[in-house]
């Protein structure tokens, strides 16, 4: 391999290195690598280089390269999800697989008119264009900036879409398949939050940040135009406009939500037409709207609202964000005040919907959408508010609804989700609301053949457009740069202040990428510096000799001598400015003070509420203890006092406790008295068991092991007996005392540790001070482990602050100032008078100031030289000598005892820096224990947590059960009540129904009897007539007839008729009877008087008839009644029969949960045989064994699977030897057929010339060879002959080439003559002209028309003949063909 240093860089390497390197593939060509930059590079080592090419540009992030299996085809996989196929071998363009989109939708809109095309915005910046009518993506432009808005211009076919970086791209889609960029303009650097196109496509409104409302032209032929802008209040939520087509005046709407109150503000100004053709009347230098032009109006609404639009009435809609409402407001009746008012809702209803939602109007004001998080899509009728539509479009877990639009005819609406990607367009019904869409539709038709005339002209204007780059952005003309640049260079060389060079910098600055704003804002500087230049000028002057004058008197005022000089202030030209900037700072600095002090009141007030209810009521404070070495920290148990009613509590359940343990054995002492003597002694020596048994019973049962850890688990109730209310409760409550115990005892030695700690510090800092005396000593710059106890093992620490914990200087006021004086004088005072004390002094100058010498310090003394050691040796006389060997003795000395001490001083601190690490470590070893008891504790403490948490669980259950149980019984009773009545009721009628019927059953009797004895009565009647007579007898005029409803839910329909109308009716009836009374009814041979006595009997026997009829109906009404009766008695009893079974399943659900109890158990790890892909398993159907059972189960299980493994083997061994045999079987038959096979292809061989040649024939190959000779000969010849005939072919074409040329000549002959034809045929045609030989002419013309039409009837009959004779000689062609004899090979 070749080392990097040694590699020299070619090629293009800048953007590789700037990129971040994602991905690599290796290919025998090179190393393919790619990353943040979009572009797939290719690095080739030769030798020593290597060379750096870029064969594919994605433009964005490529996150996998992968080969194919040949090397063939890179696959290149983006960020983004967009796969690629490329082919490094070839010059071929990346083939896209794959296009994906990783952001999610923003916003979607239809395209003009709204029935084909819509188009859609990422968050990304992705522009996809679709089709209507089956949602295919036609094409997709990318921005590559992070969009806000889109929206869609109804005059024209461009699309505007917003920015974050305060951009606005405007995209010509005539051309849907390719849409492209052809204008962009920055109108700030705030964010781009809505747009707005008004209904006449005249202007767009840009809401962005900060409340900034931009005005822009919409016009493509007006290049998009900037008209103006204004600023409002307050943040921008959303703009509705107004567009009135008769003075074409432009209504805005915005909704603001101010940050100082809770509601909703409405600020509404005009755009008027004068806007597009008087821009300069109508803005300001600097680009801001005028007041007077736009006419705003500022409203408060009463609830703080997420959207708003508004109708051309003056209606608006309002949507609540901290309630689900849809609010309604008219502001038509509202006068116009300087100050906003407070508009109230006329009608506020349920929106139905969760979470923050918007609402959006349909063209032509008839339908109010409304959508919100949940992704419920509610249309309403804007008129009553009432729902009549309501679509389930996007979930809730994914955000709901982002966005919604009405395509312009109001037949789809386009909504997208706002992070499931997903974008769905709705259709109307036409089974439903065909009158509404057929109105929207026509009022779209209408505005649409407005516009049609402005849509085709921008269109084309928008087609010339070219398209959009960075060069081409219109800034600032460079006429305009270069004016300024001339202006700068001819201003006088003044001398300038900071303030004048600031000035020039600003009107400097580089125009490269600035906003709209800053554009006009730079341009108006401009102008009025050069209007006002002449007169800066002049300031300029003034000031500099101002200035001037000033500098002498100042540098005058610093000759003069002290007593004259005058004051820097002096010079001061603004004496009561400075005063007012003064008093204004000390009016600034009261007010921070002030602000400071209730800040630091209102802290002062917090820390003690929170040391009052964290630290004061905490009976055990909470610390910790670390170790000295390791990185252990144990923390106690921070513990609250117990409350007196808490004491009481836990006094009155152990006393009740002691009483039931009292009971039990007086209970048992009881059984056993009763007991029969003559019980046997084995019997007794077994419940003596039983009963030690019962007293200490094992830790499993108890499930936990809070006995070790200092609880007292005696008095609690064994598991298995908790079968009441009142012994849960108990429980707990023992429980809760057995945890405080726990904690308790921890604590205790925890203490105890935490003294201990204490203690080993003190006696480390004791062996520090011996030791810091040694390394003094010794000269030793070693440090010395000084252990402290940290913040969090003496937590009262965090309650006081030390004067070092304050890193900003004291304030003190002049009093604590003054007193700091006085104190630190006095402490200068004592100082100094300490100091002159002749007593120390005196010390100081006889004994170094001790009075006391230790042998430390004599070891530190030197022996002074002898005087005479200066002297050279020679000149020592033997006295020097001599006393020169005691001062070397001496020293000898002094170093043997020093050497001495020293290691004396080494062995001292090795001693006490081993005994401080021994004393530490083995605190630490300590501090460890206590780690391994808190977590033992910890596991002691959740246990008895679960063991609560399960006792109020089954608390809880059981006060559901009781409660319900309760309401069983209450309605149960209730239904029992019911019951009374109904059965009352029901008697009641009975009786009622038994006494009508009898009397119906008489009425009906007497019905019959009066029939019955008609011949009786008329027995004075010859027969003939008595028969007529009884024919007339049965006969009935037409009545009334009573209709009869016996059983109707509905309380207003018809009723059984009443006494009233039932007396009509027999009057109406009798009226009939008289016609029938009528003596012309009366048979011949008749007398009148039988005839009026029949009339009376037959009177007599219609009214029983009728009297009957009634009798019947009411007495069906009574039986209906009854029956209703018996079934509200028998439904009532039905409920009572449910509610006793479901009383009964709820007492044995309650029964089996007061004996099924939850108990728990303390098992070892490794027994619990249960298999569970859970983290805790599920013991709700575990069932608890002797474990014998399971070892003895085991064994016959594992006995049984031996035996079954060993037939098993058997089994596969004799299933192996079939299989041999069969695979044997089944190759013998394989070989037959193909044995077979062999022998029908020999038999049925043809045998060919071919064949039969190469059998005969002795040598076949050089037979094949000169065949191979012949050919090639022939080939030869063929080419010669070929070449023969291609001079040939030259030769003709030079012929013909020299006729073409003398062609050529010719033509040019026949031209020269065609020229001259033309002037004789010119004059001779003015000749014909002059002559009148018009008609002449005519005849002549009219027989040339006629040669000319026969002469094209002949050519046409020519073609068509020429037609049917090629027809046939194809069929006579057809027909030789067909009886020529076919000869070909038949292959076999």
């Amino acid at each position: 391999m070749i080392s990097e240093a040694n590699l020299k860089k070619e090629g293009q390497e800048e953007g590789l290195a700037q990129s971040v390197v994602l991905t690599m593939a290796f290919h025998k060509n090179g190393l393919y690598a790619a990353g943040s930059d979009g572009v797939v590079h290719m690095c080739q080592p030769k030798d020593s280089f290597y060379t750096m090419k870029n064969y594919l540009d994605v433009s964005e992030p490529i996150s996998s390269l992968v080969f194919s299996p040949d090397y063939s085809r890179l696959l290149v996989e983006t960020e983004k999800g967009s796969v690629y196929i490329y082919k490094p071998t070839s010059s071929e363009e990346a083939v896209k697989l794959l296009d994906a989109s990783s952001s999610h939708f923003l916003s979607a809109d239809f395209l003009t008119p709204g029935n084909k095309y819509c188009v859609s915005v990422a968050i990304s910046g992705e522009v996809h264009f679709w089709l209507l009518e089956d949602g295919t993506c036609i094409s997709k432009l990318s921005l590559n900036k992070q969009a806000t808005a889109l929206v869609c211009c109804p005059s024209s076919h461009s699309v505007a879409v917003g920015t974050k970086t305060g951009h606005v791209h405007f995209i010509d889609a005539t051309k849907v398949n390719t849409p492209r960029v052809v204008h962009r303009v920055l109108l700030t650097h705030f964010p781009v939050l809505c747009l707005n196109y008004d209904e006449g496509g005249q202007y767009l409104i840009a809401g962005a940040a900060e409340g900034h409302i931009f005005i822009l032209d919409a016009r493509p032929s007006k290049l998009f135009e900037v008209l103006g802008y204004l600023v409002l209040s307050s943040e921008i939520l959303g703009l509705s406009t107004v567009y009135d087509k008769d003075t074409e005046l432009v209504e805005v709407m915005a909704l603001l939500c101010p940050v100082d109150i809770r509601r909703a503000r409405l600020e509404i100004f005009c755009l008027p037409s004068t806007l597009t053709i008087d821009n300069d009347e109508c803005v300001d230098e600097r680009g801001l709207l005028k007041e007077n032009v736009i006419q705003k109006q500022q409203y408060e609404l009463d609830y703080p609202l997420s959207s708003a639009v508004r109708q051309k009435d003056g209606t608006i809609y309002g949507y609540c964000s901290h309630a689900p409402f849809i609010c309604k407001y008219n502001l038509a009746s509202k006068k116009i005040l300087k100050d906003p008012t407070v508009v109230f809702s006329e009608e506020r209803i349920q929106s139905n919907q969760s979470g923050r939602g918007f609402l959006s109007l349909s063209p032509d004001n008839r339908w109010l959408a409304s959508v919100a998080e949940d992704g419920v899509l509610f249309i309403r009728d804007a008129a009553t508010l009432e729902t009549f539509a309501q679509a389930h479009c996007h979930s809730y877990q994914g955000g709901g609804i982002r966005s919604l639009a009405f395509s312009k005819d109001g037949q789809s609406m386009l909504i997208s989700g706002v992070e499931d990607g997903a974008l769905v367009c709705l259709k109307w019904n036409r089974m439903t609301g065909d009158d509404d869409i057929k109105e929207a539709d026509e009022y779209w038709q209408s505005t649409l053949a407005v516009l049609n005339n402005s849509i085709y002209n921008e269109n084309n204007v928008l087609k010339s457009m070219r398209d959009w780059h960075v060069a081409s952005k219109s800034i600032l003309p460079l006429s305009s740069e270069k004016g300024h640049k001339e202006k700068l260079q001819k201003q006088p060389s003044v001398e300038l202040t900071d303030e004048d060079e600031s000035f020039i910098n600003l009107n400097s600055v580089s125009i490269g990428e600035m906003t709209w704003m800053k554009q006009k804002i730079q341009k108006a500087i401009e102008e009025e510096t050069e209007k006002f230049a002449d007169k800066k000028k002049e300031l300029k002057k003034g000031i500099k000799s101002l200035r001037k004058t000033i500098q002498e008197m100042m540098h005058e005022n610093e000759q003069v001598p002290e007593i004259e000089k005058l004051d820097q202030q002096e010079f001061n030209l603004d004496a009561e400015e400075q005063e007012r900037l003064q008093l204004e700072s000390e009016q600034e600095v009261a007010r921070v003070r002030k602000e400071i002090e209730m800040e630091n009141l209102a802290n002062c007030y917090l820390r003690d509420v929170l040391k009052q209810q964290c630290w004061d009521s905490m009976s055990v404070k909470g610390r910790a203890i670390k170790c000295f070495h390791a990185a252990y920290e144990v923390k106690n148990y921070p513990m609250k006092e117990r409350g007196k009613e808490e004491l009481e509590t836990l006094e009155k359940v152990l006393q009740l406790k002691k009483i039931e343990c009292a009971d039990l054995k007086i209970r048992k002492e009881i059984i056993e008295f009763q007991l029969p003597t003559v019980s046997s002694k084995e019997e007794g020596e077994k419940v003596e068991e039983d009963v030690v048994a019962d007293e200490t019973t094992p830790i499993a049962l108890i499930g936990s092991l809070s006995s070790q850890y200092g609880g007292d688990t005696a008095v609690l109730y064994p598991q298995m007996d908790l079968h009441t209310r009142e012994q849960k409760i108990n429980q707990i409550i023992l429980l809760q005392d057995i945890i405080y115990r726990v904690k308790t005892a921890f604590n205790k030695e925890f203490d105890i540790v935490a003294r201990q700690k204490e203690q080993e510090i003190a006696r480390v800092k004791e062996r520090n001070l011996r030791i810091q005396e040694i390394l003094t000593q010794l000269d030793l710059q070693e440090e010395v482990w000084e252990p402290t106890l940290t913040d969090d093992e003496i937590p009262e620490r965090v309650l006081t602050v030390q004067d070092s914990e304050i890193k900003v200087e004291k304030y003190l006021t002049p009093q604590q100032r003054a007193k700091a004086e006085m104190l630190a004088k006095l402490e200068m005072q004592r100082r100094l008078a300490a100091q002159d004390n002749a007593r120390q002094r005196a010390l100081n100058d006889m004994m170094d100031g001790v009075l006391e010498v230790k042998k430390e310090d004599i070891l530190k003394m030197e022996i002074p030289p002898p005087p005479f050691i200066s002297k050279p040796d020679t000149l020592w006389s033997e006295e020097e000598k001599k006393i020169f060997k005691e001062y070397e003795k001496k020293v000898k000395e002094l170093n043997e005892e020093r050497e001495k001490h020293r290691k004396i001083l080494e062995t001292e601190l090795k001693k006490l820096q081993t005994a401080i690490q021994e004393t530490t470590q083995s605190f630490d070893d300590t501090v460890c224990k206590l780690f391994e008891k808190k977590v033992k504790s910890e596991m002691v403490i959740c246990q008895e947590e679960l063991k609560i948490n399960s006792l109020l669980y089954s608390l809880l259950l059981d006060e559901e059960l009781s409660t319900r149980e309760a309401g069983l019984h209450y309605f149960l009773e209730k239904k029992r009540k019911e019951k009374l009545s109904t059965a009352e009721a029901v008697q009641i009628a009975r009786r009622q129904v038994d006494a009508y019927r009898e009397t119906y059953d008489n009425l009906v009797a007497e019905d019959k009897i009066l029939e019955r004895g008609f011949r009786k009565e008329f027995s004075d009647v010859p027969m003939h007539l008595i028969d007529q007579l009884f024919k007339l007898y049965k006969r009935r005029p037409r009545a009334q007839k009573m209709k009869m409803h016996l059983d109707t839910a509905n309380p207003y329909g018809d009723r059984p008729g009443s006494a009233k109308a039932y007396k009509d009716a027999l009057a109406h009836l009798m009226r009939a009877m008289n016609e029938l009374d009528n003596p012309e009814n009366m048979p011949e041979g008749l007398d009148l008087p039988v005839w009026e006595r029949f009339c009376f009997a037959r009177r007599t026997k219609v009214e029983s008839e009728q009297l009957v009829k009634r009798k019947a109906l009411t007495l069906a009404e009574m039986q209906a009644f009854l029956q209703r009766r018996i079934e509200d008695d028998e439904r009532i009893k039905k409920d009572i029969d449910n509610i006793f079974s479901e009383v009964n399943l709820l007492q044995e659900q309650k029964m089996r949960f007061q004996l099924d109890l939850t108990v728990q158990f303390l098992l070892k790890q490794g027994q619990v045989e249960l298999e569970s892909s859970e983290l805790i398993p599920d013991y709700t159907d575990a069932i608890l064994i002797n474990k014998s059972v399971i070892e003895e189960l085991n064994c016959t299980i594992r006995a049984q699977g031996e035996k079954k493994i060993a037939s098993m083997v058997e089994c596969k061994d004799f299933s192996k030897g079939i299989f041999q045999l069969e695979w044997e079987h089944k190759k013998m038959k394989m070989q037959m057929e193909d044995l077979n096979q062999k022998a029908r292809d020999i038999q049925t061989l043809r045998v060919s010339k071919d064949r039969q040649l190469f059998l005969n024939v002795l040598n076949y190959d050089s037979r094949v060879n000169h065949q191979v000779s012949v050919l090639e000969q022939t080939l030869g010849v063929m080419d010669k002959l070929h070449k023969e005939k291609v001079k040939k072919c030259q030769k003709i074409i030079k012929d013909l080439e020299k006729r073409i040329s003398l062609k050529e000549q010719a033509n040019y002959k026949l031209s020269l003559e065609l020229q001259e034809m033309l002037v004789s045929v010119s004059e001779r045609r003015h000749i014909f002209e002059a002559a009148d030989t018009q008609p002449a002419s005519e005849k002549i013309a009219k027989e040339h028309y006629q040669d000319i039409v026969q002469r094209r009837r002949l050519v046409d009959l020519a073609k068509g003949q020429a037609q049917e004779i090629a027809v046939l000689q194809a069929e006579v062609a057809r027909l030789r063909m067909k009886t020529f004899p076919a000869l070909y090979e038949v292959e076999y």
